[in-house]
């Protein structure tokens, strides 16, 4: 089985993990050449891109075609939010898509675009350049004529959101409101026409994610009008929205797996407390049980109704203060992770595979929870786990883990290696790298928040970095012939790293849960 994939950006969580997440069902994912895609805040070759998908999907024994549309029609994630392109040669890209319809009719082709984000920060790594000086402030500027606009809507006298409109207009120079706003407006019309494409039956299903968001800000209120639209057209095909990211490639390599093997996956979503599945994650616009069952939905998959289901999500519950990595180590909380290790031994006991969502807290793991199932010989028995950024990046991975783990057992297809290798993966990143050594090392680069590196810091950085790494991959996987290699920073930062695992012992066989 091969899949074309046109990735949302050019990191292995937009490349590799989607090929990973495909090996364990025995299936192929094929992305454009390196020098076709962005380079951080240098776009892909957008023409070229297209052409490459349109050759790679018309090719009869490509079985499926994944499209980011951030990809196609900006050259990627960050270069939707930064490059100054006018409407309508952006919407002209999208043609590719009705031209690869037309030559292959039966082809299944999903796609996924974002609604534009507006992070609460200053920095202006992934934004534009006067995100250094006006971010916090057009991120407020978002969610003030989002709360607004519900007042005029319910034509309530409280109309307090007005009065900070005017403060931060005095506050934002009005050529960057309208830069910022019409950048915005041009996304906000793909998506629309994204939605036309759906109806055409150009694509099907279509997801329409957000990241870094809050139930308030600009993106969660394009949503609505893209709700609207939605229950207007009423298009014969599925629109999914929720949060989430990174994860969604390879959440689509799933579905496409799963529709191709003609497999019907079911699922239950659990929590030790019964508030846990109601509470919104940080950076997030929804409840977190809310974007589970969207995932499993965006997966293929389908909530389990009555009977033995094939997988049980359990979801460790997002720390009612908000706590993230990303500044001060969070407080642990021993009742939660005592709840969340009991529920999992009683999922593993009942025979289905058990994804672990571990969503506590904000760009990393929770550690208390990993140690505390390291200590029961539990880690060992997961289907898969991910605890990465943020819920939707968890859930998402880990559901299309198991998603891939079923449809692989009960086809014949399944690769335990490839399993055990990317469980492996997950816990050393979102564990031991996001969570402890990445923490442990901050102080000598910047304070406790992950930043860049200077090429004369990097190299012994990732020395550390890579003696951390052998160390919990020997704790993780005692006796077993793994080796760690190419360890690196997909984009010079130590926000995120990337490494590969090796089997030394190639006719080595690992039983996966």
């Amino acid at each position: 089985m091969r899949i074309a994939l046109l990735p949302i950006d050019e990191r292995p969580v937009n490349t590799r993990l989607a090929v990973d997440v495909a090996a364990i069902a025995g299936a192929q994912v094929e992305v454009p050449p390196a020098d076709l895609l962005p380079k951080m805040r240098v776009p892909g070759k957008t023409d070229l891109l297209g052409s490459w998908l349109l050759d790679t999907a018309a090719h009869p024994a490509t079985d499926a075609a994944l499209v980011s549309i951030d990809m196609l029609v900006h050259g990627g994630l960050i270069a939707a939010r930064t490059t100054p392109d006018l409407t309508t040669p952006t919407l002209a890209r999208l043609d590719i898509l009705r031209q690869l319809r037309a030559t292959r009719p039966s082809l299944p082709m999903s796609a996924v675009s974002l609604v534009t984000r507006a992070s609460d920060s200053y920095s202006a790594e992934e934004e534009p350049a006067y995100w250094e000086h006006y971010g916090r402030e057009l991120h407020r500027y978002g969610a003030a004529l989002h709360r607004e606009f519900e007042a005029a809507q319910s034509d309530s006298p409280l109309r307090s959101s007005q009065q900070e409109i005017d403060q931060l207009n005095g506050l934002i120079p009005a050529a960057i409101r309208t830069d910022f706003q019409t950048r915005r407006l041009r996304n906000h019309i793909v998506n629309l026409e994204c939605l036309r494409l759906l109806a055409d039956g150009v694509i099907d299903p279509l997801l329409i994610t957000a990241d870094d968001t809050a139930t308030h800000s600009a993106g969660s209120l394009e949503q609505t009008w893209l709700q609207h639209w939605s229950r207007a057209i009423q298009p014969a095909g599925d629109l999914l929205m929720y949060p989430g990211a990174d994860e969604v490639d390879a959440v689509l390599t799933a579905r496409a797996i799963t529709d191709l093997r003609q497999q019907q996956v079911s699922c239950t979503v659990e929590c030790y407390t019964p508030d846990g599945l109601h509470r919104v994650a940080k950076y997030e616009n929804q409840p977190v049980g809310v974007s589970a069952s969207r995932q499993i939905a965006a997966a293929g998959s389908h909530l389990a109704v009555g009977g033995k289901p094939d997988v049980r999500l359990v979801v460790h519950p997002p720390d009612p203060n908000g706590g993230d990595w990303f500044g001060a180590p969070p407080i642990g909380d021993p009742e939660a992770v005592a709840g969340t290790v009991a529920l999992v031994k009683k999922s593993i006991d009942s025979e289905a595979a058990v994804a672990l969502a571990d969503v506590r807290y904000g760009n990393g793991s929770d550690p208390l929870l990993v140690q505390a199932l390291q200590a029961e010989g539990l880690l060992g028995s997961l289907t898969s786990y991910a605890g990465w950024n943020t819920a939707g990046n968890s859930i998402g991975t880990t559901v299309a883990m198991a998603v891939c783990t079923v449809v692989g057992q009960h086809t014949g297809t399944y690769d335990g290696i490839a399993a055990r290798r990317l469980l492996l993966h997950r816990l050393l990143e979102d564990h031991y790298y996001q969570s402890l050594i990445r923490t442990q090392l901050a102080a000598s680069n910047d304070g406790n928040r992950p930043g860049h590196l200077t090429p004369e810091t990097q190299s012994a950085y990732l020395a550390e970095v890579t003696d951390a790494l052998n160390l919990a991959l020997q704790t993780l996987a005692p006796g077993e012939e793994w080796e760690l290699r190419d360890v690196a920073l997909p984009w010079g930062r130590t926000f995120e790293v990337d490494f590969r695992l090796a089997l030394t012992v190639r006719d080595r066989r690992v039983d996966s849960p």
